[in-house]
């Protein structure tokens, strides 16, 4: 029965990239709970823009579902004594014993084959993912080792073996509102007042942030995989000092949220605490107690926050090729960072710099904590027509004009797509951060001629371009 309900969760949240070309098939081996699946003839792991897939077919050859197929209204239907899912390819609702249940996105025909994301039933259901690339082996366990499981720590308390779902706040309960890595800092979103305790331990080497009398939001269960027994994780990339990033509820008396940075090797950190964010920084030289100026302003430099819309469980748009708004947004925030990494006159801090799932009161926490000079917020469009296509730039507050006019000027240049125009829209990013705010709308997906471009590279190289020349222009930075 546990790998019924494992299966059965598995489809409920049946999320895939919607067909944008062939996927590349793969001979890799798949492994639940260390046993290896047989697959029919023909049946293999798909890689689709870099992301493991695994057909559903497997399930039900390998696991026994009924599984019935509706040409018509190209439905699947799949059920066991206790459940029954209804899902439509293309429709990002399912049905789950009648109810309906909310899907990030569409289930994707691959040729005959029905992908489920392997990393993405990771995120969502808590379940460890892992890709062996030297034996080229996609390893699915549904039983995950507590966060807590051999570390120490003397002033606090631990219950792996709790059983019931995390607690979230009531009333003025303080909480964990969002969690993201970017530029080596770890930076913990939260509400209400929360004094955390930072600390090292080795064997193996990891930083241990733990939050009393705190819980998780329900805004960020929503967007993480968290429950109380195995919590949920980041992967970390580009940040050779830093493996993963791990949270779950350590305590239930008092409700402690226990976050690890899982490292590589030994590593100084700073700690730094402003309103309703936490920042670990691995920059550091030493280990620095809360709560010090913040460690990216008083250097003379400009402050920008780059914002990559959307992540993580939220896609954004959809295009009709399959393209994620997400994917875009993170493509071309990563371009800019990069260069602006090179001006010696600008810090750059970016609100995420993975595929991590963020609130959009996190992201203005990070600008309006640190002081930011600018805030830059990029996106890709879309409408229910496939008629509006070029960019456009949005404003809130008339501060934000002056900023709107110059990196629209060359955001337009640099796209070469039809001139929109800058436009007022009470956007919450641009509304509630206190320094020059825009939200940038490259292209749009829902339209074909604009699509095609917005995902070619020397196209994103040219945009991030046009940024960071809006960006130095405005803040006069040469």
């Amino acid at each position: 029965m546990k790998k019924l309900g494992f299966v059965m969760m598995l489809i409920v949240f049946l999320l895939a990239f919607p067909k944008s070309g062939e996927a590349s098939s793969s001979k890799a081996a798949i492994f639940l709970d260390g046993e290896p699946l047989n697959l029919s003839s023909g049946v293999q792991v798909a890689n689709l823009k870099g992301n493991v897939m695994i057909p559903i077919r497997v399930v039900s050859e390998n696991l026994g579902f009924k599984v019935g197929w509706e040409k018509a209204s190209q439905t699947v239907t799949v059920e066991n004594s206790e459940k029954t899912v209804r899902m439509v390819v293309g429709s990002q609702q399912a049905e789950l014993n009648g109810a309906q249940v909310d899907l990030n996105l569409p289930p994707v025909l691959n040729g005959k084959s029905t992908l489920v994301p392997l990393r993405f039933v990771s995120e969502q259901m808590g379940l460890d993912v892992k890709w062996d690339n030297q034996s080229k082996a996609v390893l699915l366990s549904s039983s995950v080792p507590p966060v807590s499981e051999g570390e120490v720590d003397p002033g606090a308390g631990n219950n792996p073996g709790n059983q019931t779902p995390p607690p979230v706040e009531t009333g003025n309960q303080a909480a964990m509102t969002g969690l993201s890595f970017s530029d080596n800092r770890l930076m913990i979103a939260t509400e209400g007042a929360i004094t955390p305790n930072v600390f090292k331990v080795t064997g193996p080497d990891r930083i241990v942030i733990d939050l009393p009398d705190t819980v998780f939001s329900s805004a960020f269960l929503a967007g993480h995989a968290v429950n109380a027994q195995s919590g949920g994780e980041m992967e970390i990339t580009d940040y050779p000092e830093v493996m993963k990033v791990r949270y779950a509820t350590f305590s239930d008396n008092p409700s402690t949220v226990r976050i690890v940075i899982d490292l590589t090797g030994p590593t100084n950190y700073g700690v730094t605490q402003e309103a309703g964010l936490i920042i670990v920084d691995l920059n550091a030289e030493g280990e620095i107690l809360v709560p010090p100026v913040p460690p990216i302003t008083g250097n003379g430099k400009k402050t920008v926050v780059i914002d990559a819309g959307h992540g993580g469980s939220q896609p954004g748009a959809i295009s009709a090729n399959g393209n994620q708004e997400k994917v875009l947004n993170l493509n071309i925030a990563l371009k800019v960072e990069a260069l602006l990494k090179t001006e010696k006159n600008i810090n750059v801090v970016m609100t995420r710099s993975d595929d991590s799932t963020l609130g959009l009161s996190d992201r203005v926490k990070v600008a309006n904590s640190i002081n930011a000079d600018i805030f830059v917020s990029i996106h890709g469009n879309s409408n229910n027509s496939s008629s509006p296509h070029g960019t456009e730039t949005y404003f809130t507050r008339d501060a934000s004009k002056p900023l709107a006019n110059v990196m629209h000027k060359h955001l337009v240049k640099a796209t070469e797509l039809m001139d929109r125009g800058v436009k007022y829209s009470s956007l919450h990013v641009t509304r509630e951060t206190t320094m020059p705010a825009v939200l940038l709308e490259i292209g749009f997906l829902s339209n074909k001629g604009d699509e095609a471009r917005l995902f070619e590279d020397d196209f994103q190289n040219r945009v991030a371009q046009g940024i960071v020349a809006g960006i130095k222009e405005y803040l006069k930075v040469q």
